[in-house]
């Protein structure tokens, strides 16, 4: 099992560093790793931008505040690019091209030696293209080569309280088309203005699928049970989408599962 003194030794093979840090649980690990041996040689840089749900960036900084790391935003423009537009298999390789590019020029203007990512063990088994733009741009991940896999993230981050340790997983709000579906601010936005209003009404582990007219909602295990507790809960969330601006909208009958959305899935819709 991973120990926390043994990602510790990994950052400090590193005289300073940046931490890519979006205040999921993985790059608050990282982040939270770093403030500890590095103390002032290491600064945390969210990315911001049109594919940025609402209440991330204030979430990250409450995180960083928390964990005691220096922290900055900063814009990045994935969407001047026509491979992220275009929204192929390959589009996350894009997005993280785009980062890393904006983390070198300010590594680079500052005199941070490395910048680390919170990609861990078990996403080398996934279809993550970003790594490989990570690859290119020597970019480090401190939990995989201190053999940190998901559950030994969450382990360190509860014991270290972490406020992110239980936070479900928010990807981009552009992994919410189907492949092929072009990548472009408005249809960003609506999905963006979909999901807050499902948060307002207390529904936490989420996406709103962009289904053209169609915003499909997915929910985590027990927000789906209490929204399956009764018709109005269920014509709330359907409202709630349709006054985001989509013309239809659906439950989707089976519990999210984060980073199963990579094409239209034909699976029954809950429709009201």
């Amino acid at each position: 099992m991973p120990t926390l003194v043994e990602l510790e030794a990994v950052i400090a093979t590193a005289p300073s560093a940046l931490v890519a840090f979006s205040g999921g649980v993985d790059s608050s690990l990282v982040a939270a790793a770093a403030a500890r041996v590095l103390g002032e040689r290491a600064l945390a840089v969210t990315a911001v931008s049109p594919a940025l749900a609402t209440g991330e960036l204030d979430g990250a900084r409450t995180v960083a505040a928390a964990v005691g790391i220096a922290h900055r935003s900063i814009s990045t423009d994935e969407l001047a690019r026509d491979g992220y537009r275009r929204n192929a298999a390959d589009r996350c390789y894009h997005c993280k091209s785009e980062l890393y590019d904006c983390l070198a020029v300010l590594a680079d203007a500052e005199g941070f030696a490395a910048t680390f990512s919170g990609a861990n063990v078990d996403d080398l088994g996934d279809w993550r293209p970003g790594l490989r733009a990570a690859a290119e741009h020597g970019v480090r991940h401190p939990l995989v080569e201190a053999d940190f896999r998901k559950q030994d993230v969450r382990r360190t981050a509860a014991q270290l309280q972490i406020p992110s340790a239980e936070k479900a997983a928010m990807p981009c709000l552009a992994s919410r088309l189907p492949y092929g579906t072009e990548v472009d601010p408005a249809t960003l936005a609506r999905i963006d203005r979909a999901e807050s209003a499902l948060k307002a009404l207390g529904y936490r582990d989420l996406r709103v699928r962009h289904l053209g007219d169609l915003g499909k909602v997915e929910l985590g295990g027990d927000d789906l049970a209490r929204a399956y507790r009764s018709d109005d809960a269920c014509a709330a969330i359907l409202e709630a989408v349709r006054a985001a601006g989509y013309t239809d909208a659906a439950i989707d009958d089976a519990p999210l599962r984060s980073g199963s959305f990579t094409g239209i899935r034909r699976i029954p819709l809950a429709v009201r």
